[in-house]
């Protein structure tokens, strides 16, 4: 048992002999001196001999004599702002069981974006403050004193006292309001268990639009006075998202009300807040009139985002900050498979590979980290909200439900959320969910994904009737690194008809043709009208060098369209990755490139685009003497889409078309001799 407050500076988390069952919290919020008060009442569980109770606090003050647990006054108060804990002891060892501590507080409206914070507005051109929350990661601490980590889930009960002409939300529906002068006390209905950092209060001046689930679920949508009309297309996406969500996750939605709000003045894209989802405007905002379509893409995108979370997050919740990548990665893939059911003329699975790329690019450096980092400390958090988690994470989900079938996936997911509703879990809860449900060796097979950075490069060589295989880790400096996975493959021969499904579990292996070949191409072999991809639709997340007679298939199956449309991405992707790295040469890609001149998909050319640049900047740089010809071949192969589609926008011309227009414009530009 500690004797002394000291004994807790230092530790990288709460200890656990104490555990917050539920807060009743009041907070009064002074928007003209930017200030805030506040009292808190929470149930806690004592499970351990202890005379201390340490929870945590930053930036505020606590008023120590106003500190009682049952009725008993604590014999010191230490708040360590280093390590933003409070330690609270007592004369003597509490009782095991259930108590109250109480006390009261206040703090700083800061304008750090962070915690309880302020942002600004205009009313009538006038400049106004409004309150806003955001605690993730570890920044509830700065509202009102607790226990600040994702383990520690709790009830919540919120009490508002603010201004009687404004709008004051927060997780959960009002239950009633009394009006006081000039200040109404706004009581909430008290929340399901859940993690501070999904704590969520909005004071300020709002309108609203509103409409139903199938299911009666109340959605709104709050904006700035005067903005309603701009969060339409965000109210339908976010309607339909949780509507699919119900079914696809086999769970209700869990609260009564959902509300979405655009923020001013906000750090990150959005904030999957439970019942109350806050945006920076341009993430949920969108304007028939002036705003463009890939913004509208991209309020699709961020809604179904953070939708996914209600489930996949706040209902079910990661036990520590290593398993981010597990909450992220799984929302921003689940976000796509969203989307591509309200809008599948968008093709949004093809453009997931933006994500695919983006994540394919950063861990091929040799400074880049493991899916899931061991966090220490919660001031190494917000490190890992990058790329790696986001987009990484993302591709080896897709991954791993390509290679067990979506129907098994979605089945086990299901069990999964039901089986850890309103409690936490850590990846490998998820792997042996997903083991059990389909009998494959999920964990080994994933733990090759997340726990060592980077990924490998098959190497692909046709021998006779066989294709031999050999994995590397891809490294962009052209070196390589000592990993190796356990690589879900996808192979086809001539024909998407027929394809070969298998896992390369060691450094090399081969298999014969006529396991993933149409009998006529089995026999034919690969001639100029024959072509061998692996890795079908880009599922898998690794790159593949194939050999000169193979590269050659791919490349008139290219000119001839004879590929779907990520194959054609992922094979120009891998080329020019392959190109950086020096594994193949500068001729070949620009050869490549050539094959793609007749292509007008939207999805596909931007991705030939961004190689384009790419090249363009990496010959201005290595080959100076040779660098206008090529521009001028890139500029010859962009013209051609570009004179296709158009300057001036077509009545009735897809949202895609709208897209490429300014792609193909906008990066001609760039390339100008």
């Amino acid at each position: 048992m500690a004797e002394s407050p000291e004994q807790f500076r230092g530790q990288s988390r709460l200890p656990r002999f104490a555990e917050p069952l539920r807060y009743d919290l009041l907070l009064r919020p002074d928007l003209a001196a930017c200030t805030f008060s506040g009292s808190a009442a929470v149930a806690v569980a004592v499970s351990a001999p202890t005379r201390f109770l340490v929870l945590n606090a930053a930036a505020l003050s606590v008023d120590g004599s106003s500190i009682r647990f049952q009725d008993v006054a604590p014999t010191e108060v230490t708040q360590f702002e280093e390590d933003e804990i409070l330690v609270i002891g007592f004369g003597q060892e509490l009782p095991i069981g259930e108590g109250v501590v109480t006390m009261n507080f206040t703090g700083t409206l800061n304008d750090q974006m962070k915690g309880f914070y302020r942002s600004k507005y205009e009313y009538k051109g006038e400049s106004r403050n409004m309150a806003v929350t955001q605690f993730e990661a570890a920044d509830a601490r700065r509202c009102f004193p607790c226990w600040d980590e994702p383990a520690f889930k709790a009830k919540f009960k919120l009490t508002l006292e603010v201004p009687t002409e404004l709008v004051a939300l927060s997780n959960m529906p009002v239950v009633k309001e009394t009006v006081h002068g000039p200040l109404k006390t706004v009581y909430y209905e008290e929340s399901p268990v859940m993690s501070t950092y999904l704590v969520a209060i909005v004071v300020g001046l709002f309108d609203y639009i509103e409409s139903s689930t199938l299911e009666g679920t109340k959605v709104r949508v709050y904006t700035q006075v005067g903005k309603t009309s701009q969060g339409k297309f965000a109210l339908d996406v976010g309607v339909k998202s949780l509507d699919l969500y119900k079914d696809y996750f086999a769970t209700p939605y869990p609260l009564p009300k959902l509300d979405m709000i655009a923020i001013p003045d906000f750090a990150a894209g959005a904030m999957e807040n439970y019942g109350l989802v806050t945006y920076r405007e341009s993430a949920l905002l969108y304007d028939e009139q002036l705003s463009s379509a890939s913004n509208k893409q991209q309020v699709a995108i961020t809604v179904a985002h953070e939708l996914a979370h209600q489930w996949f997050g706040n209902l079910v919740t990661m036990e520590w900050w290593t398993h981010l990548w597990l909450n992220e990665g799984f929302a921003s893939w689940v976000s796509y498979l969203a989307v591509e059911s309200i809008f599948p003329e968008w093709n949004n699975w093809t453009q997931f590979l933006d994500e695919t790329t983006s994540g394919l690019r950063l861990d091929a450096l040799a400074e880049s980290h493991p899916i899931e980092v061991e966090v220490n400390h919660a001031s190494e958090i917000d490190a890992i909200f990058d790329s790696i988690s986001y987009d990484k994470g993302a591709s080896v989900i897709r991954m791993l439900q390509s290679y067990l079938g979506a129907d098994r996936f979605q089945k086990a997911l299901a069990s999964y959320i039901k089986k850890y509703a309103y409690s936490n879990a850590k990846t490998e809860d998820l792997w042996a969910v997903l083991e059990e449900e389909t009998g494959e060796p999920v964990k080994d097979l994933m733990t090759t994904w997340t726990k060592q950075q980077g990924y490998p490069v098959i190497f692909a060589k046709l021998n006779g009737q066989y294709l031999e295989l050999e994995q590397a880790q891809f490294l962009s400096d052209g070196s390589s690194g000592p990993g190796t996975w356990i690589v879900p493959m996808t192979s086809c021969c001539g024909s998407y008809d027929v394809n070969k499904k298998f896992l390369l579990k060691g450094k090399a292996d081969k298999i014969h043709i006529k396991d993933f070949a149409a009998s006529q191409t089995a026999d034919r072999g690969t001639g100029q009208n024959s072509w061998i991809k692996l890795n079908i639709d880009q599922t898998g997340f690794y790159r593949v060098k194939y050999d000169d007679e193979l590269a050659a298939g791919l490349e008139n199956a290219v000119k001839a369209k004879k590929l779907l449309s990520m194959d054609m991405i992922g094979i120009v992707e891998d080329s020019y990755a392959l190109s950086v790295a020096c594994k193949q040469t500068l001729t070949s890609l620009l050869r490549l490139l050539n094959a793609y001149r007749h292509e007008s998909d939207y999805t596909v050319l931007s991705h030939v685009t961004s190689v384009c640049l790419g090249v363009n900047k990496i010959s201005t740089d290595a080959t100076p003497d040779l660098s206008r010809d090529i521009k001028q071949l890139l500029i010859k192969l962009l013209l051609l889409a570009a004179k296709r589609v158009g300057w001036d926008p077509k009545d009735g011309e897809s949202h895609l078309d709208v897209m490429l227009r300014s792609l193909l414009l906008s990066n001609l530009d760039m390339m100008r001799l």
